[in-house]
């Protein structure tokens, strides 16, 4: 374990915006080279890779959106399910051409991205991933702590309550996935594109998308097909692990066993959100193996 180094709040990136399926998404971007498309999931967004990109960016165009309808990309009237955001995913990939990727991918941009690279192979040349949707799960293997609370995010009428009126997945789930204390402007950064019971549809409907023993069944084929793609394709995988983690906290061997051409790399410690305590361990892990890794 290194010494502490600062975890900074500043944001320093100019936005940008790209028009797709009639909506504008935010993104940043920083360097050059191949791209690098860094995914978020829920609740967070662009912000979160912050103190990741200064690491990546000497070595390739790093380019992170913010998901439709999260962080400060548009919020149009959708179902904000799973498909709803691929669609989105693809839009925004198409509408910068982008080619020859590396993915880094976390939470729901992890299901986001893989789905993207089984139909799309031949344009990902690397997948780096942590905390992420590996296969569907039962109950059971979902973390404990976390396993009732989730449940009752599922509840109709309860799930809007808790997460749409009293804004749970930002004031709760997110500090208590993260081992240090945010500070109130990195709160205000996360709570800023959530204002309003409305503009919190996202973060209700992510939750009610997770594939829990068997349920979304559409979500969970999505995952099960680029789950089992996982295990056959030969494209470079790094996995970033740390401890005590939460969703992969028991699934590392599984992914150890069964992900194909897959380098495993423990960082942090760090829990859920681990870009919030070990971003510079992060950064210069998939740095070392984007250097390391020969890909063509």
């Amino acid at each position: 374990m290194t010494e502490q180094r600062e975890i900074s709040p500043s944001f320093p990136y100019e936005s940008k915006y790209i028009d797709v399926l009639g909506s504008r998404m935010h993104y940043v971007e920083e360097g050059s080279g191949d791209p690098v498309l860094f995914l978020h999931g829920n609740p967070t967004s662009s912000y979160l890779w912050r103190n990741i990109i200064p690491h990546i960016s000497p070595i390739g165009r790093c380019i992170a959106p913010d998901l439709i309808g999260m962080g400060k990309s548009d919020k149009p009237d959708l179902d904000y399910g799973f498909f709803d955001h691929s669609r989105y995913v693809d839009g925004f990939i198409d509408a910068l051409g982008l080619g020859n990727m590396t993915l880094v991918i976390h939470d729901w941009g992890s299901a986001l991205g893989f789905h993207y690279a089984r139909r799309h192979e031949g344009n990902v040349k690397g997948i780096a991933f942590m905390e992420a949707i590996v296969r569907p799960v039962t109950w059971d293997e979902w973390p404990e702590q976390a396993r009732q609370m989730f449940q009752a995010f599922r509840t109709p009428g309860t799930g809007e309550q808790m997460i749409m009126e009293q804004n749970m997945f930002v004031e709760a789930v997110l500090p208590g996935a993260i081992l240090r204390k945010l500070s109130p402007e990195e709160m205000d950064r996360y709570r800023e594109p959530y204002p309003t019971p409305a503009s919190r549809k996202p973060l209700w409907r992510w939750p009610n998308e997770i594939p829990i023993d068997g349920q979304p069944p559409n979500v969970r084929d999505a995952v099960q097909a680029y789950s089992e793609w996982l295990g056959r394709s030969q494209t470079p995988k790094l996995l970033l692990y740390v401890q005590p983690g939460a969703i992969l906290r028991n699934l590392v061997g599984w992914c150890r066993q069964s992900i194909a051409n897959l380098k495993a790399v423990e960082v942090g410690p760090g829990a859920h959100f681990l870009q919030e305590d070990d971003p510079h361990g992060i950064g210069e892990a998939i740095a070392a193996w984007m250097r390391d890794e020969p890909r063509s």
